[in-house]
């Protein structure tokens, strides 16, 4: 089953994504709730999507995949070292835009600016003190994120607070998919329509559910957290590129590199309607 959050006509909904159409929902069935339909169906390109969940906490593993780290040290960085045990860090809900949304790039932007391609756990259920069997029946279904990154920031900050979290730096989309095992998936980044990088998306260091044992052993995730997985590899964008992001059984996220103008506002529509201009 795939669940979105949609808008048309400046009106926000979830519904449950059906071939071209989408059926609009009360909820997103957390927890064991029931999502009763409204009566109401809309076209799927007539609504936005809009990132499918807006998650309590943000959490995002890094440094998850052996080729994504050789790529890391290839470029001149220290060696990554990964310990015994995942470790996860946090992002911001604030950068998190939908489908179709532009992604700005701020203008005094210097150096590598780059997407990464993520596997996205949706937790359904509040758990603590996870066992294997819990973790993986407390993820409700499996969304894309495209990880931006400034890498001159990255590297002159004491903290990820632009160079990962900027606004617009983390599409998410383009629906929730509950019926898809990613771990047997295939992850392809497209640039302009052209391949740039190919993976397995299972060929992690640690899988999600090693990541929600050790993480509920002293975190209580929530229905609607969501965990990005890590990446393997990196593209290369600029201004004008449109990246595509697909991962079989879960779709395809897409969104289009655009110049950012000073003092904007950024919401969650698609395309330039992203910005809006303060008075």
């Amino acid at each position: 089953m795939r669940y979105a959050r949609c808008e048309r006509q400046g009106r926000e909904f979830f519904a449950a994504v059906e071939d071209d159409e989408v059926v609009e929902v009360s909820e997103l069935p957390f927890d064991g709730a029931d999502p009763r339909p409204n009566g109401r169906r809309h076209a799927l390109d007539e609504v936005t999507l809009l990132p499918p969940v807006m998650p309590g906490t943000f959490y995002a593993a890094g440094f998850n995949y052996k080729a994504h780290n050789r790529h890391h040290e290839d470029l001149g960085y220290d060696p990554v070292k990964v310990g015994p045990h995942p470790e996860v860090g946090y992002r911001a809900q604030s950068a998190l835009v939908g489908h179709g949304a532009g992604i700005l790039k701020p203008a005094d932007v210097e150096g590598r600016f780059e997407t990464e391609a993520e596997v996205v756990a949706v937790i359904g259920r509040a758990i603590k003190h996870a066992t294997r069997a819990e973790a993986q029946q407390a993820v409700f279904g499996w969304t894309i994120g495209n990880d931006v990154s400034a890498r001159t920031w990255q590297h002159a900050d004491r903290t990820f607070w632009r160079a990962k979290n900027a606004d617009s730096f983390k599409p998410m989309g383009p629906w929730i998919e509950t019926g898809v095992d990613p771990l047997t998936s295939t992850t392809t980044v497209r640039r302009n329509g052209v391949v740039d990088a190919s993976f397995a998306t299972g060929d992690m260091i640690f899988d999600p559910y090693d990541f929600i044992v050790e993480m509920t052993k002293y975190i209580t995730l929530r229905p609607g957290d969501v965990l990005w997985m890590g990446a393997d590899g990196n593209t290369s964008m600029d201004v004008g590129d449109v990246i595509d992001i697909e991962i079989t059984g879960i779709g395809t996220l897409t969104n289009t590199v655009v110049a950012s103008r000073p003092h904007t506002v950024v919401g969650e529509t698609a395309g330039t309607d992203t910005e809006r201009m303060l008075s």
